[in-house]
C-alpha cells in the first residue's frame, strides 16, 4: 500500500493529471444506477495522495502553494462530473437547433462544476496537517463547497458527494439531522480514511473511526426505521400514478396533442389494480399537452373521466395575460381538479431550470440567437413563493415540480402543514441514461430529509410512492407505459426544520475543523 501511495504522491505531469481524472470518474460509479459504494473509497484515497504531492513552491506565496492542489481538485471534479452528467446531452440531441451546445453540456458544465472541487482541495491544502488531520480538513472543505454549490448561481447540487453515501434507505436516515451537506462531511471523512494506510501515521485510529461512523450510520438507520414502522399512520390514501411515456417527438400537432390527452384519459380509467378504486389520479409534469384554458372541452373530458369523489392532480402549462402591451407569461404548474372537472387548487413552479426553462442574461443571449429549450416564447416565469395544493377533504400536498425535489433547503415551513410531498416530473428528456435514476434517488433522499412521504409521477419513470423513511411502497418500471395503484398510510416523521439541520451541519463542521487545526498546530510544533 505504501508503495502505491508513494507512486501516486510522486507522480508528475500527464500521469498525475490522468490519475486525478480517473479518480473522479471512478467516484462516479457510486452514483445511480450502479451505486458501487466502494468506488468512493478508491476515489478519495487517490485524491488524498494526489494532494499530498501537490505542494507548490514555498517562495511563491500562498497562491502558488495552493495552485497545484486546485488543479488536482479541478481534474478530479472534471472526471467526476463528466462521468456522472454526460447524459445532459440527451435533451440537446432531441432538439436539432441546440446540438451545437452538446460540448457545453458534456464538458462545459462539468468544467464549471469542477471549479468548486478545485476550491475544496485548494482550501484543504491551506491547512494540510499530517495524519488524520488532513482527512478532517478535506472533509470540511468538500462539505462547505457542496453547501456553496447548492445555491450559487441559483444552485445545482446534483450528485453532491453526500448522495453517494446513501445508496439504500437504512443509510439515508441521518440526513434528517444534518442534511445532504452534513452527509457529505461525514462521507468524505470515511471515504478518505484508507489513504492513511499508505502513509502510515494515524492509520489504525483513522480506520477505526471510519468503521465507527459506518456502524453508527447503520445503527441509527435501523433504529429510525424500526421506530417509523411502529409509528401510527394519520390516514389512508389510494392513488393512481399514470405513467404515459409520451415521447419528445409527440405533441407537435393538434391531432397528436389530442391523442396524448386521450391516452391519459384511457390510462386513468383502467380498472383498479386492487380492491379499492383510486381516490386520486396523478398525471406527471406538463402532461396536459395544451393550454387548458384555451380548450374548454378538455374540462368536460376530465369531468367524464372522474368518478364521484375522485380527484385529478395534473402537471400543465398555465398561461397568464400580462396586459395588452406585454407578452403572455407561462408557468410550469400543477392543477387539482374535483370530480366535476373544476380546478380547485393550483401551484406554479418556483425554482426553474436555467437554459431549460428560462434563459439567464436573456437579452444578451437572445441577441446571440440563443433561446431556452422549452418550447415556449421566452420560456417560463417563476412563482414568487410555493403554494400548497389543497385537496377535497382538507388534506394538503407540497408540490415539487421537476428538479425542485433536489433543493430540500428551499422547501419552506408550509411543508409542516402538508400530508405529503408530490413530485411531478418529465425525465424523458434524459432518455435511457443514468439521469432519471439519479433524479429519483435524490428525490427519495429529500423525502427522508423532510420526514414526509412522497408521491412521484414521472412521464417515463421512475414513478413511485416513497415512504417518509425512504422505502419504496410501490412504483412503475422505467419506460413502461401504464398505471400504478397504491393504497398507503400517510405517515410522517418528526423532522428538524431546515435551519436546525443547517445549524447541526455547521456545528459538526466546526468540530471536525478543530481536529484538523489542532493536528496542524501539533504538526508544526513537532516539526520545529
Amino acid at each position: 500500500m505504501e508503495r502505491l501511495a508513494n507512486s501516486v504522491i510522486l507522480s508528475w505531469g500527464w500521469k498525475r493529471a490522468l490519475i486525478a481524472l480517473l479518480a473522479g470518474a471512478i467516484g462516479a460509479l457510486a452514483l445511480p444506477p450502479l451505486n458501487i459504494f466502494a468506488a468512493m473509497f478508491v476515489a478519495f484515497t487517490l485524491l488524498v495522495w494526489l494532494i499530498d504531492g501537490a505542494a507548490g513552491a514555498p517562495e511563491g506565496g500562498w497562491l502558488a502553494r495552493i495552485l497545484p492542489a486546485f488543479a488536482t481538485g479541478w481534474l478530479f471534479g472534471f472526471g467526476y462530473f463528466v462521468a456522472g452528467l454526460w447524459w445532459l446531452a440527451s435533451p440537446l440531441m432531441a432538439e436539432p437547433e441546440f446540438r451545437w451546445a452538446i460540448p457545453l453540456a458534456v464538458a462545459g458544465l462539468p468544467a464549471f462544476l469542477a471549479l468548486f472541487y478545485g476550491l475544496a482541495t485548494a482550501l484543504a491544502r491551506l491547512i494540510w496537517p499530517d495524519g488524520i488531520g488532513r482527512i478532517a480538513m478535506l472533509a470540511v472543505a468538500f462539505a462547505v463547497i457542496e453547501w456553496l454549490r447548492s445555491f450559487v448561481l441559483t444552485g445545482f447540487p446534483w450528485n453532491a458527494i453526500g448522495y453517494t453515501a446513501m445508496p439504500i434507505p437504512i443509510m439515508m436516515q441521518p440526513v434528517r439531522l444534518i442534511g445532504v451537506e452534513g452527509m457529505t462531511l461525514l462521507a468524505v471523512l470515511v471515504f478518505a480514511m484508507p489513504a492513511l494506510l499508505g502513509t502510515g501515521k494515524g492509520a489504525r485510529l483513522g480506520i477505526a473511526l471510519a468503521a465507527i461512523l459506518l456502524a453508527a450510520d447503520f445503527g441509527y438507520g435501523y433504529w429510525a426505521m424500526q421506530r417509523f414502522a411502529a409509528r401510527p399512520g394519520k390516514s389512508e390514501m389510494t392513488v393512481r400514478l399514470v405513467q404515459p411515456v409520451t415521447g419528445l417527438d409527440e405533441g407537435v400537432t393538434d391531432e397528436s396533442r389530442n391523442a396524448i390527452f386521450e391516452k391519459l384519459i384511457r390510462l386513468s380509467t383502467l380498472p383498479p389494480q386492487g380492491a379499492k378504486k383510486p381516490d386520486f389520479i396523478i398525471w406527471p409534469e406538463t402532461a396536459i399537452p395544451f393550454i387548458l384554458t384555451e380548450k374548454q372541452e378538455a374540462f368536460t373530458r376530465i369531468a367524464e373521466m372522474l368518478g364521484d369523489g375522485q380527484t385529478l392532480i395534473a402537471g400543465t402549462v398555465r398561461a397568464e395575460d400580462a396586459g395588452p402591451a406585454s407578452p403572455k407569461r407561462y408557468y410550469n404548474s400543477a392543477y387539482v381538479f374535483d370530480s366535476d372537472g373544476q380546478i380547485v387548487s393550483a401551484a406554479d413552479k418556483v425554482h426553474l431550470v436555467p437554459f431549460g426553462e428560462y434563459m439567464p442574461f436573456a437579452e444578451t443571449m437572445r441577441a446571440l440567437g440563443i433561446d431556452t429549450i422549452a418550447a415556449l416564447p421566452g420560456g417560463y416565469s417563476a412563482a414568487v413563493t410555493p403554494n400548497l395544493l389543497s385537496l377535497p377533504g382538507g388534506r394538503q400536498l407540497y408540490p415539487l415540480i421537476c428538479y425542485e425535489a433536489i433543493f430540500p433547503d428551499e422547501i419552506g415551513p408550509a411543508a409542516a402543514r402538508a400530508s405529503a410531498l408530490i413530485n411531478l416530473t418529465n425525465d424523458i428528456w434524459f432518455g435511457r441514461t443514468p439521469g432519471p435514476y439519479q433524479h429519483f434517488h435524490q428525490a427519495q433522499v429529500t423525502a427522508v430529509e423532510l420526514g414526509l412521504p412522497m408521491i412521484r409521477s414521472a412521464n417515463s419513470g421512475i414513478s413511485a410512492i416513497i415512504a417518509a423513511d425512504g422505502q419504496i411502497i410501490s412504483g412503475a418500471t422505467i419506460y413502461t407505459s401504464g398505471v400504478v395503484d397504491s393504497t398507503f398510510t400517510l405517515k410522517s416523521v418528526s423532522s428538524l426544520n431546515s435551519s436546525a439541520r443547517v445549524m447541526n451541519f455547521w456545528l459538526l463542521s466546526v468540530l471536525i475543523f478543530l481536529i484538523a487545526a489542532f493536528s496542524r498546530v501539533s504538526f508544526i510544533f513537532h516539526k520545529n
